[in-house]
């Protein structure tokens, strides 16, 4: 662990000493950087407060002036009619994002990925948020949802890989010319990007784990854990945006077809036929001749309409 992320841990108690003499309050997590302890000193303490009902603004405005001398919020989401809120306030010049949320919020956030087979979501962060999370009270409760969670559903697992695999990969590698010749820098890069995240949702499904392109972050750690996945993935990945067109639609090539074969090893009942016909696919130009014959052999008089 980091010493940033030691000092911040030991804020993160802080914070939830005062929020656990809240009448409300049942348990409490830090999460994000300070959790993986790979925080620096600009990262700020990422942690939730569950309780029995959302406190109210006067308990929560007292608990901030008390920590930073100041009631004040940098910004305030959520919403209390579905028991979350999430505020953000500054002790000490570091940033404290505090999620406030109800048992039945999260209950209702875990069935949506557990039951519903939710795939494109940011839950998928706070199911990953609270996994990983480290208890500051309520061991038990926090204990409950780590379990639901931990036994990751097959059929999310292959709606996952279903969904980033449906989205294709688009042929960077087949279409170079049009990036090139085209003035398409702002497409091409949205299109490296996107392929890039499909891949890392392909490869999520089948490494059964939970996924999200939102605030996406902390990428080597997270491809580090991935058991199943091609070699060099983090490096490979990471030089895609550095290369040139060409050497970049090679790579990305490469990469998709090596997750191809990993799916058909470990996940066969996966159709991947259509993402393998774009492999060694490239466009060609049409030739003037064969164009030129193709209308000279046009019925007289030009199409019939029927």
């Amino acid at each position: 662990m980091t010493p940033a992320s030691l000092r911040l841990l030991e804020l993160a108690r802080t914070l939830a000493l005062h929020y656990r003499t809240l009448p409300s309050a049942r348990a409490s997590m830090v999460t994000g950087s300070v959790a993986d302890g790979l925080s620096d000193f600009y990262s700020d303490v990422d942690m939730a407060v569950y309780h029995s009902e959302l406190p109210g603004e006067e308990d929560l405005a007292s608990i901030r002036e008390t920590l930073s001398g100041s009631a004040e919020r940098r910004w305030l989401l959520g919403d209390r009619a579905k028991g979350t809120l999430i505020e953000s306030f500054v002790v000490g010049g570091v940033e404290c994002q505090v999620i406030h949320a109800t048992p039945e919020a999260v209950k209702e956030q875990i069935d949506s990925i557990v039951l519903e087979h939710q795939v494109v979501t940011p839950a998928h962060k706070a199911m990953s948020g609270l996994l990983k999370g480290v208890p500051l009270f309520g061991e038990a409760l926090l204990r409950s949802w780590k379990d639901c969670l931990a036994e990751f559903p097959e059929p999310l697992a292959e709606k996952m890989v279903r969904h980033y695999l449906n989205l294709n990969f688009f042929p960077i590698w087949g279409l170079t010319h049009q990036f090139t010749q085209r003035d398409a820098t702002l497409f091409y890069q949205q299109s490296l990007l996107e392929a890039a995240q499909n891949l890392l949702g392909v490869l999520s499904g089948l490494n059964r784990v939970y996924y999200t392109t939102f605030q996406f972050k902390r990428s080597r750690k997270f491809i580090e854990g991935l058991r199943l996945r091609p070699h060099n993935l983090y490096e490979r990945l990471e030089r895609l945006f550095d290369l040139d067109v060409e050497a970049a639609g090679r790579e990305l090539e490469d990469l998709v077809e090596s997750t191809l074969a990993l799916l058909e090893e470990h996940m066969p009942q996966i159709d991947t036929q259509a993402a393998r016909r774009r492999i060694g696919w490239r466009q060609q130009p049409w030739q003037l001749e064969t164009l030129q014959q193709a209308i000279a052999g046009r019925p007289e008089g030009g199409v019939r309409v029927k």
